[in-house]
């Protein structure tokens, strides 16, 4: 059976300082993001145990561990990609840095740059308890969309694929930003890679017609 495996950091521990410590960058890729793969790969196996023994009594407790444990893979797996040094990163993306479409689509979708920042800021501050803010390309309609994700999967539209996340859980900051998670998401906009975000974005617009196909 495939197996999750945790993939590596594209930095080394330091890349992201002074705005996350290596401590946190250490602590939340080894321990955190890597516990969440070994979920996923434990509850596939007690579902193909289930499968075999036709013992269905816990298959709500199950799908619901799947979808937290794989959900929490892929959105951290997202969250490494999505930030690079602050010497590279931060800023505004613009079309002479070769994100131009997904300048226009950010202007087209929120009105500005501007207020964009200022709805995924606060999606990502205001998270009550755990979860995330995203950026996410949403099929149907062609928008970007700013969903606010209660705890790794809950509260975000099917179909619609994340391309700049933002971890609002206290294990992304709490050592270093103590209890102010807003200046945690605020400082997150100096180490955003725009770069890989544009990269993200044409790839959901290429997957979009998946959804929209005519029977």
């Amino acid at each position: 059976m495939p197996v999750y495996t945790l993939p590596e950091l594209p930095y080394d521990y330091s890349a992201l300082a002074p705005v996350i410590s290596p401590e946190i960058i250490e602590l939340h890729h080894d321990k955190h993001h890597a516990a969440y793969v070994k979920g996923a790969n434990d509850t596939l196996e007690q579902l193909a145990e289930a499968r075999d023994k036709e013992t269905w009594g816990s298959i709500n407790g199950l799908e619901k561990n799947l979808a937290f444990h794989l959900s929490g893979h892929i959105l951290h797996s997202i969250y490494w990609q999505n930030m690079t040094g602050p010497k590279d990163g931060g800023g505004e993306p613009l079309a002479q840095d070769g994100v131009g479409e997904l300048a226009d689509a950010i202007t087209e979708s929120f009105g500005s740059f501007t207020h964009f920042k200022a709805q995924l800021t606060k999606a990502s501050a205001t998270t009550q308890g755990s979860g995330w803010g995203v950026l996410a390309h949403e099929p149907l309609s062609g928008r970007l969309i700013v969903e606010q994700v209660y705890d790794h999967q809950g509260n975000v539209g099917q179909g619609a694929t994340p391309i700049l996340v933002f971890d609002a859980w206290e294990h992304a900051f709490y050592l270093q930003y103590r209890n102010q998670k807003v200046d945690f998401i605020e400082a997150m906009w100096q180490v955003v890679n725009w770069q890989d975000v544009a990269r993200r974005y044409e790839a959901a617009k290429s997957r979009a017609d998946v959804l929209l196909l005519a029977p």
